[in-house]
Parts: C-alpha cells; sequence; structure tokens
C-alpha cells in the first residue's frame, strides 16, 4: 500500500464521484483512478466504496477506513513540514520593546533602520512600562527598548528625543480654554503626577515645580497613562504627563503646552552593556537614520 492510494482513495471520498476526482482534483483518468482504488482495496481485503450511477458512497469497513486514512495522510505531511523547518536554518531573532504608546511614534522607524535584515531576523515586539522594560532588558529577555533613562540598571542609552511635558485635564475643564498653561494654574487643582515607581518623571516633575515656585502635593501618583487618564477623568485633576500622551487621549481628556519653556523628558534606546547581538551594533550604527528630520 502506497501513500498515494490513501490520497486518492481519500479524493474520491470527498469529491463523492470517480470522475470528479480524477479530473478536477488528482488530474488523471477515471480508469486509472479506479484501477488505483481496486488495488487498495484489494490489499485492504474489502469493498471500501460502492459505485453506482449517482456517484460513490462508502461502505461500512470505508466508514472505519477512512479516518485512519486521512490521519496518516496529516501525519504524513507533518512530518514532510518538520523536516523542511529543520532542514532550514534557525531566524535570529530580536525583541524590541517600546514603553507603551511610544511605538507609535518609532515603531515605524525601528522597522526602517532594520530594513536590510527583516528577511534574516524575526522581530518580536512588545509594550511595557520603563521600569519593566529595563527589567526585561538586565534580564535579556529583550535586546533593545524605547524607554526612559531609568537609574539602577547595568544598562547603556542613547537618547534619541527630549519629550516635552504637557498638562492633561477633562475636556471640560475651565483651562481647556486656554492656549498654553502656566504652573501657577495647578495651584488649588487635584494634581496627578508620576508614582515613585515612575522616578524619572516625578524627578523632572518635582525639579520643573520647584524651578517655578509652585509649591503643590501629589494628590495622585501613577506609573501608566491608562491610570492618568482614569483619573483625570474621574478626579477631574490636571496631570503632568510627556507629549506622547498625546496619541492615547480618548474624547474626555485634552492636552495643552505649558507656558514658556517646558521641562522635557528623555527618550532614550537602551541595551544592556553584556547583550553581544551583532543586531544591536548594526542598529546603533544607523541611529542617525533613526532620528532623521524626514521622520520627526
Amino acid at each position: 500500500m502506497e501513500l498515494r492510494h490513501l490520497r486518492y482513495f481519500v479524493a474520491v471520498v470527498e469529491e463523492g464521484s470517480l470522475t470528479t476526482a480524477a479530473e478536477r482534483r488528482l488530474h488523471t483518468s477515471q480508469p486509472s483512478l479506479s484501477r488505483q482504488i481496486r488495488d487498495l482495496e484489494y490489499q485492504v481485503g474489502a469493498a471500501l466504496l460502492s459505485r453506482s450511477v449517482h456517484g460513490v458512497e462508502l461502505t461500512a469497513a470505508g466508514k472505519a477506513f477512512l479516518d485512519h486514512a486521512r490521519l496518516a495522510l496529516m501525519q504524513v505531511d507533518a512530518a514532510v513540514e518538520a523536516a523542511r523547518k529543520a532542514a532550514q536554518p534557525a531566524k535570529k531573532t530580536f525583541a524590541i520593546g517600546f514603553q507603551t504608546g511610544h511605538e507609535m511614534n518609532w515603531l515605524a522607524q525601528a522597522m526602517h533602520v532594520l530594513r536590510d535584515e527583516l528577511k534574516n531576523i524575526e522581530v518580536t515586539i512588545s509594550s511595557d512600562y520603563s521600569p519593566d522594560l529595563a527589567e526585561a532588558l538586565a534580564r535579556g529577555r529583550l535586546d533593545l527598548a524605547f524607554m526612559r533613562v531609568e537609574p539602577g540598571y547595568d544598562l547603556k542609552y542613547h537618547v534619541v528625543d527630549k519629550e516635552p511635558l504637557v498638562v492633561l485635564m477633562p475636556s471640560d475643564h475651565r483651562l481647556a480654554a486656554k492656549q498654553a498653561i502656566h504652573p501657577r494654574e495647578f495651584v488649588g487643582e487635584i494634581f496627578i503626577g508620576g508614582s515613585n515607581r515612575a522616578t524619572v518623571l516625578r524627578a523632572v516633575t518635582e525639579d520643573y515645580l520647584r524651578r517655578a515656585g509652585v509649591n503643590i502635593k501629589f494628590d495622585h501618583g501613577v506609573d501608566n497613562m491608562a491610570m492618568t487618564m482614569s483619573l483625570v477623568v474621574s478626579t477631574r485633576g490636571l496631570a503632568l504627563m510627556p507629549a506622547y500622551a498625546k496619541n492615547l487621549l480618548p474624547p474626555s481628556v485634552v492636552s495643552r503646552p505649558l507656558e514658556g519653556e517646558a521641562p522635557t523628558i528623555d527618550v532614550a534606546v537602551g541595551y544592556s552593556t553584556s547583550n553581544t547581538s551583532p543586531m544591536i551594533k548594526l542598529f546603533l550604527s544607523r541611529l542617525d537614520e533613526l532620528v532623521a528630520p524626514n521622520w520627526r
């Protein structure tokens, strides 16, 4: 018994006709197909199909044989696919992380930098909070990330942008009518800033308020934008957040710039100094393309 016998038998059953299976699916003659089916039945020792002017139908033996025939063919196909994959060299992987929201600004540029290697590598993309990206880089789960310059990790950073802070507020807040917001407007308002976990954002915010001579406390500390938006809407508070937040605003929240020179927070490409992936070196060698004027 050969594999072609099984394939021919399954094709005839699925088409319901020897003639149709021969012409449309197997591209052979009907007499030749009939001989193959007879040979199969001889080897099995039982009639598998009953023939009539209306086509073919499975006998009881044929019904019992069909499921096993299909399973055998599936296993053969799976074996062939496994062998082909094993014969091909595995693609190298390159894992890139983005601080949630920044993929909207930087993913296309990152793929442009890697354009010549995309056929040879498998790129995986993830999105997370900046401290979690730093942890993933340090543990080798990521090769490279667009993130904050997080203290406390043995990571190397290349700053690719300086992002101004903006003010988020409910869309119907009284300050929404203003073109820009002075920090003294924060006094008397519920104020939302970075949590102790969002160390970089909190430090930049506190330094800015101190230099502006505004003495206010943080009513709420947040470490992600979803929490920020929820608190802005639910408490009708003001939040001082990086400008990438504008990519994530629901209709109920608007942003306004700060008056004067706004504080900035660095956007950096981070990676572990112990990671020897050649793709990191390639990526870093093309950082000029990443921040080219036509991208920004």
